[in-house]
């Protein structure tokens, strides 16, 4: 049987510099799982995404590790650890995988357990994690919802039983829904009329790429700040994330090093001059055929006007103009975020699979 050890990935200031390899290991690694998961490249990440990511620690600790064998061949698996710095340092979260030839020789108990001695050494008392899968089960005896009672996981899935075997408690059920695009305009004009007129004359739509124009930093950076509070949380211990205009600056620097491009439609509530939603589609660097529907927010004083329809109509017209290669959007949703999913279902959405999230004590 050949040896394996878990290595931590340096960051390197550059693709040139010592230390690239290994980050192009672990990218690998994360690479070939998810694929082996998902049968599909959607969620891929290049080297070059990778190493921007890691260059931005202001707000989250990022801290990588890949499972390489002592023969040299290829890497067996990969984890990635997120430590939040500012808000919510109780907490850290963490992503793992094994690619299946690998498995059953204590590598992904291994990575596990990498996982928590390093929240424990950072002080922090809540740890989360998800675990995919491609169908939601249907309703029986094998089968664990969370206390939301909105969506289900199979407790026969042998990452499920490797969760509950750890003490782990499901916390929320996510859905993955894959749009087809583009879209009928004509079918998509009447979606955004229909809302327009029911948001009524209050309301005008403001949109831009990656960076945010000046006039509505601080307005972002509260609807970033409201993302973490107003959307349905289950039972995840998480507490109000803020931002301001110096963090939605670093951040879109962060993405503009990783080749990515943010395409964002916001809701501009006229009388009072301030953003009452915002949609957000992520452009990736390795493809030009799938986005990723990022945050959709209507903050709560403004809901039951249809903005979260409008926002969102209006950017995949952005979107279709601009971009018009790009044939599928996918997007994550809380399964008791009901009135999202209905927004998405009358678009089009199909649901695509989704995930557990999971979350731990520690004490």
């Amino acid at each position: 049987m050949t040896s394996w050890s878990i290595t931590e990935v340096p960051v390197p200031a550059t693709l040139e510099d010592p230390g690239a390899d290994v980050l192009r290991a672990y990218t690998q690694a994360r690479n070939a799982v998810i694929e082996e998961s998902w049968g599909v490249d959607d969620f891929h990440r290049s080297v070059p995404d990778e190493l921007g990511s890691l260059h931005d620690q202001t707000y989250v600790r990022k801290l990588r590790y890949v499972v390489e064998p002592a023969d040299g061949g290829d890497p067996w698996g990969y984890l990635a650890i997120n430590l939040p710095l500012q808000d919510n340092v109780h907490q850290a979260s963490f992503d793992m995988g094994v690619l299946r030839e690998h498995q059953g020789q204590g590598v992904g108990s291994a990575l596990h357990d990498k996982a928590l001695d390093v929240a424990r050494a950072h002080g922090r008392t809540t740890v989360q994690t998800s675990v995919d899968q491609q169908v939601e089960p249907p309703e029986g005896p094998t089968t664990l919802s969370p206390t939301t009672g909105s969506g289900r996981v199979d407790t026969e899935d042998p990452r499920v039983r490797f969760a509950l075997k750890r003490g782990w408690e499901l916390a929320q059920v996510a859905r993955y829904s894959v749009l087809d695009v583009p879209l009928d305009p004509v079918v998509l004009a009447a979606h955004r009329a229909a809302a327009q007129e029911r948001a009524g004359d209050e309301y005008r739509m403001v949109s831009w790429h990656t960076h945010c124009p000046d006039e509505w930093l601080d307005e972002y950076a509260r609807l970033n700040t409201r993302m973490s509070t107003d959307v349905p949380l289950g039972d995840l211990d998480y507490e109000e994330d803020v931002w301001d205009g110096p963090r939605i600056r670093t951040t879109e620097a962060q993405f503009a090093e990783r080749g990515m491009e943010l395409v964002v439609t916001a809701a501009e509530h006229v009388p009072t001059r301030t953003l009452a939603a915002y949609t957000v589609l992520l452009a990736l660097r390795h493809t030009d055929r799938y986005v990723a529907q990022e945050d959709t927010l209507v903050i709560r004083e403004h809901r039951g006007r249809r903005l979260g329809m409008l926002v969102k109509a209006a950017n995949l017209e952005l979107l279709a103009r601009e971009r018009p290669t790009v044939r599928r959007v996918g997007t994550w949703n809380a399964e008791e975020n009901s009135f999202m999913l209905d927004i998405n279902i009358a678009l089009g959405f199909r649901p695509a699979g989704g995930s557990g999230e999971w979350q731990l004590r520690l004490t």
